[in-house]
């Protein structure tokens, strides 16, 4: 085995996400949250991410291999929901895929080359609302009214997700976890939509 290459350069504003070296793939990885959403222009690193009901797109421009992935939700509708509320609340995906979107093609990507997988949306808990339906809901109804197609989905079900994703190959691996260990996973979907519900007027800034 060769030995270990230095870490790649992040682009500018990603320097808070989590990055390692992944020894069973042999590469650098940045391992995102909730909220989060990385890019990279560099062949030998990945995106990495465990998902409950929260939905990923990864995205690429398949000729240039820069490409990234997010790790989104939308906020849960309640008793005091409103028209306004949910509209707000909307922005959030649109944020997370925008920002993305935007970012690829702000580093040389092409719109036209841009190749869409889609994973995540699950339901982990059976006493939850299926915030993963509307998830998958959301960012499928989001591609359609942007004239974007979907080359591969993984969505839904009931199991959580570890996921790895190539942007320079465009390969995504997932592994579907038959089980739940501990309660990490889901204690962190759980902050995460609780920061959701309290700032939707935000527009989803914040997120990222």
């Amino acid at each position: 085995m060769g030995s270990r290459p230095d870490q790649p350069p992040c682009l500018f504003d990603f320097e808070h996400v989590n990055r390692y070296w992944d020894k069973r793939h042999s590469t650098w990885a940045a391992k995102i949250l909730p909220g989060e959403y990385y890019v990279t222009t560099h062949s030998g690193e990945a995106v990495s991410t465990t998902l409950g009901s929260c939905v990923s797109a990864c995205i690429r421009d398949k000729k240039m291999g820069i490409g990234g992935m997010n790790h989104f939700m939308l906020p849960m509708e309640s008793e005091f929901t409103s028209g306004d509320w949910m509209d707000s609340a909307t922005r959030y995906g649109n944020f997370a895929m925008e920002h993305l979107i935007n970012d690829i093609l702000k580093n040389g990507g092409k719109r036209e080359n841009l190749e869409i997988k889609l994973t995540g949306g699950g339901k982990i808990m059976s006493n939850m609302t299926d915030v993963g339906a509307r998830n998958i809901t959301f960012v499928l109804n989001y591609l359609e009214t942007e004239g974007m197609e979907v080359s591969v989905q993984d969505l839904g079900d009931i199991f959580p997700r570890k996921v790895m994703y190539f942007p320079a190959t465009g390969v995504l691996r997932v592994k579907r976890l038959e089980a739940l260990h501990n309660r990490t996973l889901i204690q962190r979907e759980e902050l995460y939509q609780h920061e959701l519900e309290v700032k939707p007027d935000s527009g989803g800034v914040e997120l990222f």
